[in-house]
């Protein structure tokens, strides 16, 4: 009953495929795991690409006991568990959180101190960026491992590893429908070795059904998905943009980054039209976070509806690139006297600040460009 995925899973670093930069010969990761070097690390990449593998290789390399936990379904008396138990005669304790992403700001403080004294030596895995999803006293006492998406040669060659035979368009086929996750590639195939007792590209569909709609993440069908949802909502089209957002949905997009793209959007194409809307697309992108798919995928909807019926302005998207240009071309140009800023006696006789009143008229910019004008408000349509 094992999975196919955990039976040819590699044991060691050189039955590994990819990620050569953290792997490879002289590569940090192989490094560490040669020398025995102990350290609680994170390994941030997309599903699939050897995550849970290289933690395991880690651990077996220290002779260290591994405790696997799943951040979904774990919590802080999984955490007390570990560190009493006294079955560990030797060797550090070795916690594989996966999705550690998953664990709330008062599960990572309660985990941080067991880190911090090496009571526990943490490897957490993750989908989503560290930096915004890990709280910055966990994220300082590890190091990050950024895994990138498996190559097509390399998917060839965790396929071949499988021992099931496929001619070359099946699995192409797969290579393209995997996006680089190992792991979907081997139980899809697994899956219709099993079925259908053959292994030809309709075998393969057919195993897959409505999960062929993932995006090809290299492709041009993923940037043209993304790009038809933002255009729709800047042409105020609520029922494309719905139907460009169920098609990301349905085809696997994390929805963290169709919020965030929410988010730019309401700033950069409605702008002072409508500046609620940022709050609102704020407020969406929180609600992914803690309410998660399938259920967040009406918070998504309610943000498209609204924010491609929102009026448009796109005045201070543009002013601030003008201004930018402007910064780019002339450099570090003199701040003006009146605004600077006057601590000392000294900068006060040399006429810092002076003069300066509160809501003044005066002309604030640098004495090079007094006569630009960036911010130029749109003017409302007539009804």
């Amino acid at each position: 009953m094992e999975p196919l995925a955990s039976k040819i899973r590699p044991r060691t670093l050189d039955e590994f495929v990819g990620q050569e930069h953290l792997v490879g010969r002289g590569k940090p990761l192989r490094m560490a795991i040669e020398k025995g070097h102990i350290f609680s690390f994170i390994l941030w990449g997309p599903p699939g690409t050897g995550k849970t593998t290289l933690a395991k290789i880690y651990a077996k390399s220290l002779e260290a006991k591994l405790y696997e936990l799943s951040a979904v379904s774990a919590g802080k008396d999984d955490i007390k568990r570990i560190i009493s138990d006294n079955s560990l005669r030797a060797g550090p304790r070795v916690l594989f959180l996966d999705e550690i992403h998953r664990f709330n700001k008062a599960q990572q403080d309660f985990l941080l101190p067991y880190v911090e004294s090496g009571s526990i030596v943490l490897i957490g895995a993750t989908t989503e960026n560290p930096s915004f999803e890990i709280i910055p006293a966990l994220l300082s006492r590890c190091r990050v491992f950024v895994l990138s998406e498996l190559n097509d040669k390399d998917m060839a060659k965790i396929i071949e590893r499988t021992g099931l035979k496929l001619d070359k368009d099946p699995r192409d086929w797969l290579v393209r429908m995997a996006n680089g996750d190992a792991r979907q590639a081997i139980t899809v195939l697994e899956n219709a070795s099993k079925l259908y007792k053959k292994l030809d590209t309709e075998a393969l569909k057919n195993t897959v059904q409505n999960k062929f709609l993932r995006f090809d993440k290299k492709g041009e069908e993923h940037y043209n998905v993304i790009s038809a949802f933002i255009k729709s909502m800047r042409a105020s089209q609520p029922d494309a943009a719905l139907y460009y957002l169920a098609r990301m949905i349905e085809s696997g997009e994390d929805p963290k980054f169709i919020a965030r793209r929410m988010v730019v959007f309401a700033s950069e194409d409605i702008g002072m039209a409508s500046p609620t809307a940022l709050v609102l697309a704020n407020e969406v992108f929180r609600a992914v976070e803690t309410v998660g798919l399938p259920e967040a995928a009406i918070n998504l909807a309610h943000a498209a509806a609204y924010l491609a019926l929102a009026p448009k302005d796109r005045s201070s998207y543009d002013a601030y690139f003008e201004a930018l240009a402007d910064v780019k071309e002339t450099g570090n140009l003199p701040v003006p006297l009146i605004v600077r800023n006057a601590p000392t006696k000294l900068m006060k006789d040399l006429g810092y600040h002076q003069g300066y009143e509160l809501y003044t008229k005066e002309n604030l910019l640098p004495e090079k460009l007094k006569d630009k004008k960036y911010y130029r408000r749109k003017k409302k349509e007539a009804d």
